[in-house]
Order: structure tokens, then sequence, then C-alpha cells
């Protein structure tokens, strides 16, 4: 299913997001109606006080309402997204699938909020160690003049590709929480100059979109504010706590329905590449603590790591993007260990059969 497609039809989180985003909004303006009333009954003094005390209650209140319910409504749009995107179809009262799916998913939020701190570690670390933005975004012309804006884009777009790592948990329901989000890690690494360049260009339009809708919330808000003297500030400021509302409903939805239709359209494609689990442990601590807790959850995925450690480099330094057998294991000599093709278990030189899954060796 293609991205226009996927907005339109999971347009029921859009408004449970609008919804969310409203109630947020109503609350704080309670809470900022409470403290300038009480601060102006202390003279101007008073009235700066009680703004900086609602400033910081913006943040209390964003943590109580986005960071259990956000994350579940946006988790539950991602778990279907993925399954659209691969089967075309989208469940009936998608919004409470979707919760479901996420509560099933991860038992608890506890363990959805681990994961998605990982994912998201492990993306920017990696991007970080790949190296100079410009290598991979070469379809800017003049890379040499707008590197630092082209790396601004990819900056911001990182959050939304973490997101699709994330939604690779979903289409891999028969792997563990851990075990399957490391696997979308390396899908994204070896697919990272399409979905990153994807990612950034969309990412342009909805920094646009954010600036027009501030300019169209703020004029009427603006205008009403002047005709009753009261401050401008104060209606800049609504203006933008109205366009968070519909960037996180609409403008969100809409880039992250972009990037995880370019992302599972490439883990439909893409054969894991044994030798990335080594290179990206290395590159990323975030990424080898969602490695070994992957493991945690099936000791057999240490094959990959292994694998890489004792595979000569001309093996697999090129990434393996085919959808038949993986690679076979590095032909053994009398000294060297077997390791499987099939499982990637690690075997005794003279071995004839994998002592793990019984695959034939030589």
């Amino acid at each position: 299913m293609k991205a226009g497609k996927l907005f339109t039809k999971t347009l029921p989180f859009c408004w449970a997001k609008l919804l969310l985003g409203g109630a947020m909004v109503l609350i704080l303006g309670i809470i900022l109606a409470l403290c300038l009333g009480i601060g102006y009954l202390f003279g101007d003094g008073g009235i700066v006080v009680g703004f900086l005390i609602w400033c910081g209650a913006v943040g209390v209140v964003r943590f109580a309402v986005m960071h259990y319910l956000g994350y579940m409504v946006k988790a539950g749009h991602i778990s279907v997204i993925a399954e659209a995107a691969v089967t075309g179809e989208v469940p009936a009262n998608q919004v409470k699938y979707g919760i479901g799916n996420v509560k099933e998913r991860f038992v608890t939020s506890n363990v959805f909020f681990a994961v998605d701190k990982l994912v998201s570690g492990a993306v920017k670390q990696i991007q970080r160690g790949i190296g100079k933005v410009a290598d991979f975004l070469d379809f800017i012309p003049g890379m040499d003049k707008v590197a630092d804006l082209a790396k601004f884009f990819v900056e911001l777009s990182l959050g939304y590709v973490d997101e699709c790592c994330l939604g690779y948990t979903f289409y891999k329901k028969e792997q563990g929480a851990f075990e399957s989000a490391c696997d979308g890690v390396v899908v994204y690494a070896q697919n990272i100059k399409k979905l990153l360049g994807n990612a950034a260009k969309t990412m342009l339009k909805v920094i646009l979109a954010v600036i027009l809708t501030v300019i169209v919330i703020f004029i009427p808000i603006g205008l009403l504010f002047r005709v009753f003297d009261w401050s401008g500030l104060l209606a800049f400021l609504i203006s933008c706590l109205l366009t968070w509302v519909v960037k996180f409903a609409f403008l969100d939805s809409f880039i992250l329905c972009q990037t995880m239709a370019g992302y599972m359209e490439a883990a439909q494609t893409t054969e894991i590449t044994f030798d990335l689990y080594e290179k990206l442990c290395g590159l990323s601590g975030k990424f080898k603590e969602l490695f070994n807790k992957g493991k945690e959850e099936n000791p057999e995925m240490a094959y990959a790591g292994a694998a890489a450690a004792a595979a000569p480099a001309f093996e697999y330094d090129q990434p393996q993007t085919v959808t038949t057998s993986p690679p076979p294991a590095p032909t053994a000599n009398a000294e060297s260990p077997v390791f499987c093709g099939q499982c990637g278990t690690k075997n005794a030189p003279t071995a004839a059969f994998c002592t793990s899954c019984g695959a034939k060796l030589k």
C-alpha cells in the first residue's frame, strides 16, 4: 500500500491524536489562566512568576498525558501501518486493534519504552558513526554548499526512522520484541541511503507546512487579541500550541506513513547481512545493548556476531539484498571451526552435521 493511501486509511489514528493533543492544550490553557489570574493579584511581577510556573507545568503535563497514552496511540498507529503496508488491508476498529497489538507485543508499557529508547539511541549513534551526511545525500545538487542544512533535515528525520524500526517488530511477530527491533535497525542500516534520503526530503515539506500552519492559525487569533487589546505574545503562544496539535495529529502521521511505506517495502526484499551485527555493535553501544537483550530472548541470535567475528573480511564485505538463502558459512581448514550456513552455530572443525539444527556442514 502506497504512502498516501496509508495516510487516508489510518485517519482514525489522526483523529485520536487530535483528541489527545486537544485535551493537553485544554489542560494547559486552564493552568495558564489560573497562573496568570493568581499572578495578577500580585502585580506585574506576579504575572511574570505565574507565567514561569506555567512554563514548568508544560513539561509535567506533556509527560503525564503523552508518556503513556501518546506512546500507546503512536505505537498502535505504527503497528497498523506496518500491517497495511505489507498486506494492503486495514483492520476494522483500527485504533482498538492497534493498541491491543501493542499490549500483546510488548506485554507492558515499560518493555515498549525500553525498546523505543534503545532503538532511538542506536539509530542516532549509527548515523553519527557512518560518516559525513553528504556521503549518502547525493540526491541534493551542490551537496558541498548545503551539507549542513541537509544534516539538519536528516537529524530531524531520524525520529521517524527509529519508529520504522519499531514497525519491524510488528512485521516479525514470531520473534521476540528486542530481537526483531535489533533486526529492524540492521534493515535500516542496509538501506540507509534510500531511507534517509526520502525522510529528509519529506521533512522539508513538513517544516514548510508547520510554518504555514502557524501563520494561518496566528492571523485570526492575533486579530481577535488585537481587538480586545490583549497580549500579542500570548496570541502567538496559543497559536504555537494549536500548531503543535495539528502537527502531532496530522503532519507527524503523514511523514510516518511516508517513511514507513519506504521502509516496509525495503524490509520485505532485504536479506539481513550477518556481519552488520558485529559492525553495528562497534558503532553503537545502544545497538549492542539491544543485540544482547535480543540474545537473551533467542540465544541462537548470537550466530550473527560470532560468524562475523570469525569470517574472512572478503566473505561479507558487501551487504546482501537478495531474497535467497543466507550467505554460506566460511570454508573451514584443519584448524578453524565450522559455522553452520543455516543457523550460524559454531561447530568443531571435523563436524559433519550442525550440533544445533542438524544441517549438513560439508
